[in-house]
């Protein structure tokens, strides 16, 4: 398998962003970033996407958009949506979440939920953006971890909104307990959910424009989401395209917070009988099913089957699992860093049938 680090939540100076293309290509190409998705508000910019080069180094620009009703009244507000590769303008569907998801599926795009639980900052004028039209089907997944959702949601006062802007690196805690509550009831009833993580970067100037809020560099070094593809990426646009979202809608890939260490190595599938499941995969349990996980360094390390610890290990790096009953399992792992324990990596389930 070869794995990538792609950054799918990015604001340009095309919506609400503050930052040209340009500007985030490079701090994607210092941070090591392999692939970049856009998704500006209600707007599809033609004539980015491509591969990017600075001296031996290459990022892969994708275009998408984060489309949401701009006619809504307050108490609506929220139903973003993040779709990824489709091949048309998907703005004029705002109005209805049903069909701005069948529209994304039309165009070959993938959807996913944006920030599912977002919380309000009336601290700072902020509202509250969550998805409210749980009728929906046919979407991918959700964004189970958007770092400035998390931002948000420490911003009780002024002091706690000082601190935090000038303390990145404390920002990113874990993904909301109630969106991951969510995606294991969603599974565990019998839907397929792919879990991504990203920033929602808009490199926001304060201070008259002489500093940035978490510069886009900043958020490309935290939480992202790595894929497993079959072969390393070709450098055909179209070709690479295509496998990256196909893996995306496998949900070969987790969620890391690669501040806390670099996440590249992780690993967990299952092995079977003359068979072996990736994340995201199905596997039976029929003659046998051993769980198989690979940390990139030591971290306590949490099991879960439907959404319910079945083993914690406080400092491991390797673990072998028999697994007994079927179920959708899943990992977390978490490493101690500024003062408290904080989730570092989740990856998507491996669905242990009967």
């Amino acid at each position: 398998m070869h794995e990538i680090v792609f950054h799918p939540h990015v604001h340009t100076v095309y919506s609400d962003g503050h930052g040209t293309h340009a500007d985030v290509l490079r701090a994607a190409l210092r941070a090591g970033v392999d692939v970049v998705q856009f998704t500006d508000h209600n707007v599809r910019v033609e004539g980015v996407e491509g591969y990017y080069s600075e001296g031996a180094r290459r990022v892969l620009a994708l275009m998408g958009e984060e489309v949401h009703d701009r006619t809504a009244p307050p108490e609506r507000w929220g139903n973003h949506l993040l779709a990824f590769g489709a091949s048309m303008e998907l703005a004029p569907y705002e109005t209805d979440p049903q069909s701005l998801i069948d529209a994304t599926r039309r165009g070959r795009g993938l959807a996913f939920l944006a920030h599912p639980h977002d919380p309000a900052a009336p601290t700072v004028g902020e509202a509250a953006f969550p998805w409210r039209a749980w009728h929906v089907r046919g979407y991918h997944g959700l964004e189970i971890w958007n770092a400035m959702s998390e931002f948000k949601g420490h911003l009780r006062t002024w002091a706690h909104a000082l601190f935090y802007a000038l303390q990145f690196h404390r920002v990113a805690i874990a993904p909301f307990a109630a969106t991951l509550r969510l995606w294991d009831d969603l599974t565990r009833r019998g839907q397929r959910v792919v879990a991504i993580g990203g920033s929602d970067a808009h490199a926001i100037p304060k201070l008259g424009g002489r500093v940035r809020l978490f510069p886009y560099e900043a958020h490309f070094r935290a939480v992202n989401t790595h894929v497993l593809l079959e072969r390393p990426l070709s450098g055909r646009l179209e070709d690479d395209r295509d496998a990256i979202y196909a893996a995306l809608a496998a949900g070969h890939a987790f969620v890391a917070n690669d501040l806390l260490g670099a996440a590249r190595g992780f690993r967990f599938r299952a092995q079977g009988a003359g068979h072996t499941a990736r994340m995201g995969d199905e596997i039976r349990l029929d003659g046998g099913v051993t769980l198989q996980v690979r940390l990139p360094a030591r971290a306590r390390l949490r099991l879960l089957r439907d959404g319910q610890p079945v083993g914690l290990w406080p400092n491991a790096e390797v673990l072998a699992y028999p697994v007994r009953e079927p179920g959708v399992y899943r990992v977390e792992a978490y490493r101690r860093a500024w003062g408290r324990w904080r989730g570092w990596i989740y990856s998507n389930p491996i669905y242990v049938r009967p």
